[in-house]
């Protein structure tokens, strides 16, 4: 019983399922199509609107296209406008040039008529100045050549006097111009330096306590004074002067070694041949280091650093040479103060025109070159030692042996000369001295013209008396130039010399 009401129950369950699912499923077929009838009608309304924004757009584009063709249309339409019109100008220049070139063949045509016009005219002239020049030649007596050399020769007189008297007149301006500043700097330049002056010897006096000790100089038969002669190569004079032995020799250096040594020898007290060697020897070491020494201590005196130690060492040999009596170290520093100031007032470098005035004479103290001037051997020794090329430059270029390239190398030129021809800085030998007056009278001599030469104010005037038959007013102007470019050429002086050319015209007659 209880299992047929289960089946039963089961069967109306299922049978009320079955209706409830068809149910169930009818009303969803309704439901879909509504929503495909929906979305039918949404997809038409979205057809419609892409279709209308396509139109649109495709409007847009058509509008955009035409409007693009057009531009172009226009620009190829003025372009085409521009070339005809080109077209046009060069049509015109064309026949512009077609109308020049038939003006220049017609005056091509003309300007050779009237070369050939010229031609014919041109014959004619000469022929005619043929004609001529045959009279005149007739008539003088003279050829062309010959006319026309002796018309060169008179120019080239009157060009050359009236040349002469021209650079006469520039040089007088030039002197005019220039010689208040030149001397005010120079005067300037000497008021601010102390000088010496000059003692010229070649002796040195050894003083001693008494003249018991030349005897012991001397020596047994002289051995000790010729041992101590050669080993100095200074003469020794051992002679009557009371406390004194003379040593002579025109090495200053040797002099000097001489001394020391015998002052050595007699405050020791031992003086015998291999005793004197010995002394020498030490003494020229010790001169040596006194050579570096006085190097070092003027170039500390005048604020020059960088020296190389062998031009030190030469700056201090100067101290024991001389030039025409003039104590070279000396000179060389009285040059280097000079070039300081000198240079200070020209607006250069003082400390490179005080480094070549004091290395300006260095040459004269370097032995192993005598075959060349001091000038050149000093400039190749200091450019080797690396000093900079102005301070070489105005070393060689100081005697003009050399072109000078700086205005360092005329300022040691001139300074030199200010140093050397001061009064009291040097003394000339007396037959030196003639000889130079000698040798200004005969340069001056040697001229035509001149009759008599007078060398006056200590050879610092030179006057020349010239016949006035013989020589014009003109011609002893160039003839004074001339003597003075001469003697600047070929001698050797100090200071300068003023040639004065006199030439004068006296009548004389007796009355009787």
């Amino acid at each position: 019983m209880d299992s047929i009401t289960i089946i039963i129950a089961v069967s109306a369950f299922v049978l009320g399922g079955g209706l409830s699912y068809i149910i169930w499923n009818k009303a969803l077929e309704a439901k879909a199509r509504k929503v495909i009838e929906e979305a039918e009608a949404e997809g038409e309304v979205i057809k419609k609107d892409k279709m209308l924004q396509a139109k649109e757009k495709f409007i847009q584009l058509k509008a955009e296209h035409e409007k693009y063709v057009n531009d172009k249309n226009s620009k190829l339409a003025s372009a085409e406008n521009r070339i005809k019109q080109k077209e046009s100008n060069l049509a015109q220049r064309n026949e512009e040039l077609k109308r020049k070139n038939k003006e220049l063949e017609a005056l091509r045509e003309n300007l050779n008529l009237q070369l050939q016009r010229v031609e014919k005219e041109k014959e004619k002239i000469e022929k005619s100045h043929r004609q001529q020049v045959e009279q005149l030649e007739a008539i003088s007596g003279l050829t062309a050549a010959e006319a026309k050399d002796m018309l060169i020769e008179s120019l080239k007189d009157e060009a050359k006097t009236e040349a002469m008297a021209y650079i006469n007149d520039i040089m007088d301006e030039a002197k005019l111009n220039a010689n208040k500043l030149a001397k005010k700097l120079v005067i300037e330049t000497v008021q601010r330096v102390g000088t010496e002056t000059s003692i010229e010897n070649a002796v040195t006096v050894f003083h001693i306590e008494s003249d018991e000790i030349k005897g012991r100089i001397i020596g047994r038969e002289g051995r000790n004074i010729r041992a101590l002669e050669a080993a100095t190569g200074i003469e020794i004079i051992v002679d009557d002067t009371p406390e004194s032995i003379i040593l002579s020799g025109f090495d200053p250096i040797r002099r000097e070694i001489a001394r020391l040594a015998l002052h050595q020898l007699v405050t020791d007290g031992r003086i015998h041949p291999a005793r004197i060697e010995e002394v020498v020897n030490k003494v020229k070491k010790q001169l040596e280091e006194e050579f570096i020494e006085t190097g070092k201590r003027t170039a500390i005196d005048l604020g020059i650093h960088g020296l190389h130690p062998e031009i030190i060492k030469l700056v201090g040999k100067m101290k024991y040479r001389s030039s025409y009596g003039q104590n070279l170290l000396q000179h060389s520093r009285e040059t280097a103060n000079l070039c300081a100031i000198m240079a200070t007032e020209l607006g250069l470098n003082p400390k490179i025109a005080k480094r070549a005035g004091l290395l300006h004479d260095i040459g004269k103290v370097i032995t192993d070159q005598p075959d060349l001037p001091h000038a050149i051997s000093g400039m190749k020794f200091a450019e080797a030692h690396k000093e900079k090329p102005e301070v070489v430059n105005a070393i060689g270029a100081h005697h003009d042996e050399i072109e000078m390239t700086s205005l360092y190398a005329p300022i040691v030129q001139v300074c030199d000369a200010i140093s050397g021809a001061r009064p009291g800085a040097r003394r000339e030998i007396a037959e030196s001295y003639i000889q130079r007056l000698k040798d200004l009278e005969a340069l001056a001599l040697s001229y035509p013209g001149v009759l008599k030469t007078y060398a006056i104010q200590a050879g610092r005037e030179l006057r020349v008396i010239v016949g006035h038959d013989k020589v014009s007013d003109k011609e002893s102007e160039a003839l004074s130039y001339e003597i003075a470019r001469k003697i600047q050429e070929d001698m050797t002086y100090p200071g300068q010399v003023k040639v004065t050319v006199i030439r004068e015209t006296r009548a004389v007659n007796y009355a009787k």
